[in-house]
């Protein structure tokens, strides 16, 4: 199915090269007739995002998905008439700790290294300036469900005196048998690809003020998410996508006991309560009430602690129609089969 996969939608698989391209072309027995307005979609697989700019720049690629803030204003100078939409993307970068791997499965520790996190900083370095700090659901305005910033400010792990935080979190590391003169090394696993890598290094840099020592491990994406899988890591930086902005989608995927994504391997069982009540709640205001008291029991027992939300921008030349940026979703809209080209 990796190589060769089969389905219904607006293209159908063409070719796979592993590191180069992906190549699909215009399914005429699809459903919608008159769709897709296509001949087919290539996508160059280009790792390097300086390269992938380059590329954009020549007039190599008619559409550029994966912006960077700093790149922006290059594509704005070397294209002027290019169209550029940003919006807040709804994946979080988070922290991820095994939770059954020594000594992670101490809960002082784990709560130590989330009261470490400077979230601003994050978005400083990464978005400049640009980006939302959130919890396990995106934040609002771009999210209907996630907690109002007054309601996380009040949390312990995102109270605004950062330096009062990782003091706290020292003080914690010296009980369970850490400080200056016994520090923590740690591997700090993380996809090897710029989304993942850059706030890896920043969490590392992080994690010093608290007597932890880490080193990056850089995992390529073909085994990443299967090391993910089967546990296999102690520390890591990951970036958790969401279908759609809807708490079921979120909560049972990533949170449940047992759930696929629940790399961390947090499970509670009220929790699981909580989650099946609020999906089953009709009415809007008192469900997210439920979200939010689901959201808090997360952050304050460092389920899986979240950093930021980071902007997302995609670059489009003028000819290129039909093509939407979601905000709910990294997913939807990828189907292109309204896209055209005016040219």
């Amino acid at each position: 199915m990796r190589l060769h996969p089969i389905g219904t939608g607006p293209f159908k698989f063409v070719e796979f090269k592993p590191n180069e391209v992906i190549r699909v072309a215009k399914n005429p027995d699809y459903w919608q007739r008159g769709r897709p307005y296509l001949d087919g979609i290539e996508w160059a697989i280009v790792k390097d995002t300086s390269t992938r700019l380059l590329s954009f720049i020549a007039g190599q690629a008619d559409v550029y998905f994966g912006v960077t803030f700093p790149q922006l204003q290059d594509v704005k100078r070397e294209v002027p008439d290019a169209i550029c939409d940003s919006y807040l993307v709804n994946g979080s970068r988070n922290l991820i700790v095994n939770r059954a791997v020594a000594p992670f499965d101490s809960p002082d520790l784990r709560h130590a290294m989330s009261l470490a996190l400077d979230r601003q900083a994050f978005i400083d370095i990464i978005g400049q300036g640009q980006g939302a700090i959130g919890g396990p659901m995106e934040p609002p305005p771009d999210g209907l469900w996630g907690m109002p910033a007054e309601m996380l400010k009040r949390l312990p792990s995102y109270g605004p005196d950062v330096a009062r935080r990782r003091a706290e979190a020292r003080q914690i590391m010296q009980k369970i048998g850490y400080g200056p003169d016994n520090r923590l090394a740690v591997t700090v696993a993380a996809r090897n690809v710029p989304p993942w890598r850059d706030p890896a290094l920043i969490l590392i840099d992080q994690l010093r003020e608290i007597y932890v020592d880490g080193e990056l491990e850089p995992v390529d994406t073909t085994q990443w998410y299967p090391r993910l899988m089967r546990k296999d890591f102690k520390v890591g930086l990951n970036v958790t996508e969401s279908e759609v902005d809807d708490p079921d989608a979120q909560f049972y995927e990533n949170y449940k006991c047992g759930a696929l994504r629940n790399y961390t391997g947090y499970c509670n069982k009220p929790v699981d309560e909580l989650i099946d009540r609020q999906s089953r709640e009709p009415d809007a205001g008192k469900r997210r009430q439920l979200v939010w008291q689901i959201e808090k029991q997360l952050i304050e027992e460092d389920a899986r602690p979240d950093i930021l939300y980071v902007p997302g921008v995609t670059c489009r030349r003028p000819y290129v129609n039909g093509l939407i940026s979601m905000v709910n979703s990294i997913y939807n809209g990828s189907r292109f089969e309204d896209v055209w080209l005016d040219k």
